[in-house]
């Protein structure tokens, strides 16, 4: 059980938790949740060690190893196979072991080396990292690239390998499901369910954690408070609260109100003043009931747009592709007005290169792109933070895009977003990743888009943002084509499927839960096949090892059975030697006496030592033939 008890913690200024409690029991999978900045990650550097409480106790099985996701992009050659199998450390020592033990030719450590390689299931620990890579979406040619090759969203999903490799008890995962797609979150959240320790995630996936998890913790008013089931049933039992809250509050201003009255009205007259006493009395002794502020700070819409003509884009028998590699080929594909759509694939499929083969950044091969006049395109890029000028503000950027707009209606406008006062102001290096989101998407919203082309816009978006741009979208009267891993947001956003595979755009014929259905079924079809592919591979490789790990047991008989062969002619040749001098007459003779006598005991010595050896000789090989 880990037990954090009357504990506070202070960043800077910043108090985060005061008299707070935590705890969470063996086995158990928690979300943890609550506002940007309320220390959700601060609470992770304190299960880490890296991070010490100003007060209370810390309680934790000495014993647990943890595993946690990396944020910092990796920066390796190693290749992605290794780095991945170097989240078993004890795995790599073991192999450090194996590796001095050969070079000095000590096999009984050897062997005690590979005992315990076979005790951590340590031969197979390849095929389970192929399997892990294969799940979160990497293919057979990459898994021997080096690291260095891989774009920044890969690589951090070679981070979450690295972390489900390394053996624990306790798992923590900050956002582990940016940068997936949907095929690779459900892939996650089966070996998620497998796990057999204490899982802690943070995520701004409430379906993800809806299927992952069991208890919610939300952090609130520097305090810890945990609520049984997903994320849904949360967020249902956090309303009522507010709502009572709520009403408790109104109750009792109300109240107030009376007695405050009563008191400005009898106070004064000796008459009342006993009961205007009691009033007073009454109004110290109340209890102080919170105001709830349940408003999220995000507020904004999309503006109206332009309508445009019907089809507004157009790809007529388009080629796309990069270089010598062509990823459609012949597509026809029209977005019609207040068209929602959402293209469904796996990481690879295509889904970026037809947005922007529509957007019309990607040049076609062949064919032609037809727009027409008057749509104004808003695209949000799985990259798009990285063309925000970081050394201008949010404001300085909204008034660049209109310059002859007020200071005051640009404010107001940032301000939905939460960019209010003096944070309008700041460069926009000093901004979270979840800033520098929102700002992206303030950009293209100020420009009045009647198209949207969003790349997973929900990166770094926590739940309320989330909420918020839901809502937007809803009400978004524009034509929509969304790239996204929050099957939520597809649920409520968008009513048309494309599915992109083998280098087609099909219409799927069903809703998200049925794509998730196909992805299940395709998964445990790959899954036999893999398993049974790994079985043949690690039957193969087991045959291998046995017969290695036989040789390396065999190999310190092999060479003791050599010395003992050794000893055996030098031995067998003495006592030749001494029948040689038995067998001369003349050794009998008067003066020879002692010498015959001495000669009769050394063999007599050697035949019984020759026989000790003979019988070790063949115990050793009735030992290497019961191996």
């Amino acid at each position: 059980m880990i037990r954090l008890a009357n504990f506070e913690l202070r960043r800077g200024e910043n108090l985060l938790f005061e008299n707070a409690n935590f705890w969470v029991h063996a086995g158990q999978k928690i979300g943890l949740t609550g506002r940007n900045g309320c220390g959700k990650s601060s609470l992770f550097e304190i299960l880490l060690g890296s991070l010490t409480i100003d007060a209370g106790t810390l309680t934790m099985p000495s014993h647990w190893r943890i595993a946690h996701l990396a944020q910092e992009t990796i920066s390796s050659d190693r290749e992605i196979i290794d780095f991945v199998v170097d989240g078993d450390k004890s795995l790599r020592e073991i192999e450090a072991e194996i590796e001095s033990a050969e070079a000095r030719n000590d096999y009984e450590r050897l062997a005690v080396a590979f005992d315990k390689l076979e005790n951590i299931n340590g031969f197979d620990a390849y095929h389970r990292a192929k399997l892990m890579l294969y799940g979160l979406g990497f293919d057979e040619s990459q898994i021997n690239l080096p690291c260095s090759q891989l774009s920044g969203g890969w690589r951090l999903r070679l981070n979450l390998a690295q972390a489900l490799m390394s053996p624990s008890e306790l798992l923590l995962l900050d956002e582990p499901t940016n940068h997936l797609d949907i095929n690779a979150v459900l892939w996650l959240e089966q070996w998620l369910k497998d796990y057999q320790g204490v899982v802690i995630v943070i995520s701004h996936d409430r379906e993800f954690l809806d299927n992952v998890v069991e208890s919610i913790i939300q952090i609130e008013e520097l305090q810890c408070q945990m609520y049984a089931g997903g994320y849904s049933s949360f967020e249902k039992v956090r309303c009522e609260q507010l709502s009572h809250q709520a009403k408790a509050y109104e109750k009792q201003e109300r109240r107030r109100r009376e007695i405050q009255r009563f008191i400005d009205r009898f106070g004064s007259k000796a008459s009342k003043a006993r009961q205007a006493q009691s009033r007073l009395k009454e109004l110290k002794r109340m209890k102080t009931e919170t105001a709830i502020d349940v408003n999220s700070p995000f507020h904004f819409t999309f503006f109206d747009s332009q309508v445009v003509a019907s089809p507004l884009i157009s790809l007529n028998n388009a080629c796309l592709g990069y270089g010598t590699d062509i990823v459609f080929s012949g597509l026809n594909f029209r977005i019609q007005p207040s068209e929602r759509i959402a293209f469904l694939g796996a990481n690879g499929s295509g889904k970026s290169t037809l947005l922007t083969g529509l957007l019309g950044s990607l040049k076609l091969k062949n064919g032609n792109r037809i727009v027409k006049k008057h749509l104004q395109i808003g695209y949000f890029s799985q990259h798009q933070i990285e063309t925000l000028d970081l050394s201008a503000s949010a404001l300085q950027h909204l008034r660049r895009a209109s310059p002859e707009a007020s200071d005051q209606d640009l404010r107001n406008f940032l301000g939905s977003f939460d960019f209010s006062n003096a944070r309008a102001l700041n460069p926009v290096e000093s901004f979270s990743g979840g800033e520098k989101s929102r700002l992206a998407l303030a950009l293209i919203i100020w420009r009045r888009p009647n198209l949207l082309l969003l790349d997973e816009p929900t990166n770094h978006l926590d739940l309320e943002m989330r909420r918020a741009l839901i809502c937007a979208l809803q009400s978004y009267s524009g034509a929509l084509i969304v790239v996204s891993h929050d099957r939520h947001l597809l649920r409520t956003t968008v009513d048309k499927f494309y599915l992109i595979e083998d280098h087609k755009v099909l219409l799927f014929d069903g809703e998200i839960k049925d794509y998730e259905s196909r992805l299940r079924e395709n998964r445990i079809s790959i899954k036999t096949s893999k398993l049974t592919e790994g079985k043949n591979i690690l039957s193969r490789k087991s045959n291998r090892q046995n017969l290695a790990k036989e040789r390396v047991l065999t190999r310190s008989l092999k060479v003791e059975i050599r010395q003992i062969e050794l000893e055996m002619q030098d031995l067998q040749e003495r006592v030749l030697e001494a029948q040689r001098i038995l067998a001369d007459p003349s050794s009998y003779d008067r003066e020879n006496q002692e010498k015959l006598q001495t000669t009769v005991a050394e063999e007599g010595r050697l035949r019984a030592h020759l026989g000790q050896r003979e019988d070790r000789w063949l115990q050793l090989n009735s030992e290497i033939e019961h191996l």
